[in-house]
């Protein structure tokens, strides 16, 4: 089994650590300049310098530390003959990309981008019927998720997050662009965006924390993406509107349901209840394993995480211009 470094023990660097000894992996090594690893990782190495872990030829390394060190962490981690799994978004800006990409096809390793929520089982549901035209031709999308920033991690102070600040990648429209992940996934990619972001709570940050977006699809369909840092009570949702029906998920009961104009009815395509928020991470994690193992192929590529970077620059970009921008 592979050798997986992990850089950057925040809450989602944690999560992996818990998610590869839950799936079996003994190796891991870890590249933090301040993390302490206690009950069953307090045996486990770390390294407070990228160069020292990588010195350790690690198979596979899990880059999750803050946004702006992505993509120079995992040229390094890639130039030392690691595949790489870079945690969502894969950058705040499209310098180095070109570079990492090509370094990681000439050297034939993984490269795969953390859209977890591509594992999510509902929202698999919710792409096959969409895509099997339950709902005849997809016309328009609306995705919908938020969130009060203090509730993100407990037990943190959010003003010391990532999250908080732009300097170091934050932002809702990149910490948040699962939803401009997913919807691509479903309807294909988006030809050109407006949008209207700004700070309207009273959080101690320097980023934006409302953010509507309005999007155009290359296939023709439009779509609407609502992002919010201030939501007291968490909401996710997800609504797609076909010529011959609706498709709608809602995360609080991860209930998928479908209406038929054909004969006037609703029906559960996925119910039962909130699924167990871990498990996805798990899938995905064991996703990447099976793919260094080259039994599977990416299901999230490094293009797939420029596109949406890509997208989110541009909604920034017309947030600020006030013009449609094409992506």
């Amino acid at each position: 089994m592979a050798s997986v470094l992990i850089v950057g023990l925040g809450s989602i660097g944690q999560r992996h650590l818990r998610n590869l000894g839950a799936l079996g992996v003994k190796d891991i090594l870890l590249c933090s300049r301040s993390f302490v690893p206690s009950g069953d990782a307090a045996n486990l190495p770390v390294y407070r310098d990228l160069g020292a872990a990588l010195a350790q030829r690690p198979d596979a390394a899990i880059i999750s530390n803050a946004t702006v060190e992505h993509v120079p962490t995992a040229l390094e981690a890639a130039k030392a003959g690691c595949h790489l799994m870079i945690e969502k978004p894969i950058s705040h800006e499209l310098a180095g990309l070109d570079e990492l990409f090509d370094l990681c096809r000439n050297r034939r390793l993984v490269l795969m981008v953390g859209y977890n929520l591509r594992f999510h089982r509902p929202l698999v549901v919710l792409r096959e019927a969409s895509r099997s035209g339950k709902v005849g031709r997809v016309v328009s999308i609306r995705a919908e998720v938020g969130q009060y920033l203090p509730d993100w991690r407990p037990g943190r102070d959010y003003r010391g997050t990532q999250s908080a600040h732009q300097s170091r990648g934050g932002g809702l429209i990149l910490e948040l662009s699962h939803e401009i992940d997913y919807p691509m996934w479903m309807l294909g990619d988006i030809g050109s965006v407006v949008a209207k972001a700004g700070k309207t709570s009273d959080l101690e940050i320097d980023t934006d924390d409302v953010a509507e977006l309005v999007v155009t699809f290359a296939g023709g369909a439009i779509g609407s993406i609502h992002l919010d840092m201030v939501q007291r009570r968490p909401r996710r949702l997800c609504r797609i509107v076909g010529t011959e029906g609706a498709l709608e998920w809602e995360a609080s009961s991860d209930s998928v349901r479908l209406f038929s104009a054909a004969d006037r009815t609703e029906c559960d395509l996925w119910s039962g209840g909130p699924a167990d928020r871990n498990e996805m991470y798990l899938q995905e994690l064991q996703h990447f394993l099976d793919c260094v193992a080259g039994r599977r192929q990416p299901l999230i590529t490094g293009e797939d995480g420029r596109r949406v970077v890509k997208v989110a620059l541009a909604a920034i970009a017309s947030s600020r211009t006030g013009r449609e921008e094409a992506i």
